[in-house]
């Protein structure tokens, strides 16, 4: 599987088109100009940890985002692949979610519980999704969208993601075309 395939396989599990897609696979050229911002400071990096490790929370069988440290990963993918006008939104997100949290719980998100947090990130989720489905194609993407994308992508091409999310194997047998599944069964990674 190369790039395009694996940004598409990501892009049909988000139930879309990966933001900054286009830059990712020319080879993550943003044209030098970055948002005023960027790269982010330890906080926000912190923040983001906390954002992805609430989409994907640590479980029995694997670590969350934040053990893979994505906030790095979102930081790096922001930077280098995103437009300015794609960074701008992203970063302007970060204090619209700090705010919906405010407003909804009186504290920020690092000061919610995780119930709260897992509440307010379902309601952005729920509002990226309407926000998609009425979305024109020149209007900017719903920045709620890019964090969770940046999330899942970045803890699946992690090493924690691909070893213990997923079943991998560095040095793949044979190619075998029909392989039985069992439901509850992690899914394979690619190298």
């Amino acid at each position: 599987m190369n790039r395009r395939e694996a940004l598409s396989a990501v892009g049909i599990l988000l139930g879309g088109t990966v933001v900054g897609s286009a830059a990712f696979l020319e080879g993550c050229n943003s044209g030098g100009q970055k948002a005023a911002g960027l790269p982010l400071d330890p906080d926000t990096l912190n923040l983001l940890n906390e954002i992805a490790d609430t989409i994907l929370p640590t479980t029995p069988k694997s670590p969350g985002a934040k053990a893979a440290n994505v906030a790095t990963f979102m930081n790096t993918m922001v930077i280098d692949c995103y437009e300015e006008r794609d960074q701008k939104i992203f970063l302007e997100g970060i204090d619209q979610l700090q705010t919906a949290c405010q407003i909804k719980f009186n504290s920020s998100f690092m000061d919610s519980t995780p119930e709260q947090r897992t509440s307010l990130l379902i309601e952005l989720d729920h509002e990226q999704k309407s926000y998609s489905k009425l979305r024109k194609k020149e209007d900017p993407a719903h920045y709620f969208r890019m964090m969770k994308e940046l999330a899942i992508l970045g803890y699946f091409s992690s090493e924690i993601g691909c070893t213990q999310a997923l079943r991998y194997e560095a040095v793949p047998g044979r190619y075998e075309g029909c392989v039985p599944y069992q439901p509850g069964e992690k899914a394979w990674a690619t190298a």
